[in-house]
Parts: C-alpha cells; structure tokens; sequence
C-alpha cells in the first residue's frame, strides 16, 4: 500500500490524510446511531406521553429516568418547564439534539466533493510531468512517461474511492437524522397538546384559546 502512495506522488498524502478523517467520523457517527437505537425504547416514551396529561410529574420523572434517548431528553426538557414556556424549551431541545445529531456530517460533506477533486489534481500533475518528458529530446527510457501517467491513474482512483466510501455512510446517516427529526417533531406535538390539556384543567390556560392544533 505504500508503495502505491509513493507512486502516486505527494497529492497522495493529503488523500490518505482525507480517508483517515473520514473513517475516524464514520465509525464515531456509527456509535452515536447505534447507543441512539438501543437507548430508545419507544414504549416507554408511549408511556410517557399517555401519562402527560393526567401526571406530569410522574412522566418527567419516567422521562428522566430514562432520559438516555433523544427523544427522552426533549420530552423531559419540556415536562420540566410545563408551567411557563414548554413550547420554546421543546423547540430549542429538539434543535440540539438534531445538532447533536448531524455533528460531522460537514466535514464528510466536504470530503465528498474534496477527494476527486485533489484526485484530479494528481491528475494534471502527473499528465504534466509526462509531458515534460516527452518534450525532452534526451529521454532515453519511455518509462518514466508511463510513471507519469501511473501518478495520474492512481491519485484519480484513490480519490474516486475514498467519495465513493464516504457517500454510503454519509447519504445513511442523512437518513437517520431525518428520521429522527421527524420523531422528534411528532413527540414534542403530542406533548404540547397534553400540556396544554393539563394546563387548561389547571386553570393556566384559557380553553377559549386554540393553543395547539389538534
């Protein structure tokens, strides 16, 4: 492998450095996606939403409790403020969580568009150095125009293959936040209408007032 890297000339090292840095975040996004799976038990955030609108308390001390999962922490986020501003606080836990979530997905963006185009720089490169020796009436040994055009190949397909590598995981983790994203939206909307049911048999809100599309 490494004497691939050398044949491909110095734009290798900044591949290779690309592929590391991509690897590192894949495999990290991969850890968050699974303990995010395995810490969601959705009947227990079922759970939590039943008992909202006739004990809040009791369903932010179950939120809490197992408060590992995104959605817990948002819905235990809201139940905490229930009497003033849960709609605001659901809002902006939802938010950092989904930040949470895509954190990384930037980078491997930019890896993504970033490696064919240094691979097409080695390209040029190793096409121009070719051509170097072609024009010089000394060169004994046709050799070292194909190592020139090795150099080209070589950093082309690393580049190829390190977008290629990195678009599965990145396009999959998209998903996954999206789907998150819209978890989260349906559970903070079902929170706010049983808070909002709670609050008006408490007296906070005015039932004339249409707080909450149901």
């Amino acid at each position: 492998m490494w004497s691939v890297i050398e044949r491909g000339g110095y734009v290798m090292y900044p591949l290779l450095g690309t592929s590391v840095v991509a690897l590192a975040i894949t495999l990290e996004r991969a850890v968050f996606w699974l303990l995010a799976g395995l810490r969601t038990k959705h009947e227990k955030i079922e759970e939590v939403l039943d008992i909202a609108t006739d004990m809040p308390g009791k369903a932010e001390d179950l939120a809490r409790a197992s408060g590992k999962s995104p959605a817990m922490r948002v819905l235990a986020a809201g139940l905490e403020h229930r009497t003033s501003g849960y709609r605001e606080v659901l809002e902006m836990a939802a938010e950092e969580e989904v930040a949470t979530s895509r954190r990384g997905m930037m980078v491997l963006d930019t890896i993504i568009t970033m490696a064919p185009l240094l691979g097409i720089l080695g390209t040029v490169i190793g096409i121009i150095q070719s051509f170097e020796l072609l024009g010089d009436a000394t060169i004994g040994d046709p050799r070292g125009v194909s190592s020139g055009i090795a150099q080209a190949l070589i950093t082309t397909a690393a580049g190829l293959t390190i977008a290629i590598a990195t678009l599965l995981p990145y396009n999959y983790f998209n998903s996954r936040i999206d789907q998150l994203t819209q978890y989260l939206e349906k559970a903070a909307t079902r929170l706010e209408i049983a808070l909002t049911r709670w609050r008006r048999r408490q007296g906070m809100d005015n039932p004339n007032e249409e707080d909450v599309q149901e």
